[in-house]
């Protein structure tokens, strides 16, 4: 398996939909790759660029506007964001002399399937108004 490939679990269709950490137990190749993404949103710095890539406007930022919110060099602002293309939750494209990243929503919309109870309903925000 590749360092970017992310396994699919549960391509049985809607009826079979995907399995949870509650319903199955995990093989060893699908837990290896779901720790790679894990470990990827285990650093507050990666958990903090993906929520910037993936909030913007637009669906893609420049790494250009990454990089001034955080104090930290250009050089580890993109050694971060590559782990992160690494493990499947963004992809970049370069345009000039920029990169432009966006969030892989098929990544993070499995790792919430996996995460999630069947029959369980839908989780309720936590905020609270002004």
């Amino acid at each position: 398996m590749s360092k970017q490939e992310l396994v699919v679990l549960g391509q049985d269709g809607a009826d079979g939909c995907c399995p949870t950490l509650l319903t199955a137990p995990l093989d060893e190749e699908t837990a290896t790759g779901l720790a790679r993404v894990f470990k990827a949103l285990g650093d507050p710095v990666r958990l903090r660029l993906l929520s910037m890539i993936a909030s913007r406007d637009g669906g893609e930022i420049c790494v250009c506007d990454l990089t001034p919110a955080f104090d930290l060099s250009q050089p580890t602002i993109s050694h971060h964001l590559k782990l992160l293309k690494q493990a499947g939750l963004i992809d970049s494209e370069r345009r000039g002399t920029w990169v432009y990243y966006r969030l892989l929503p098929e990544t993070t919309d499995r790792l919430a399937a996996v995460l999630t109870r069947p029959g369980a309903p839908a989780p309720r925000s936590t905020a609270t108004a002004s």
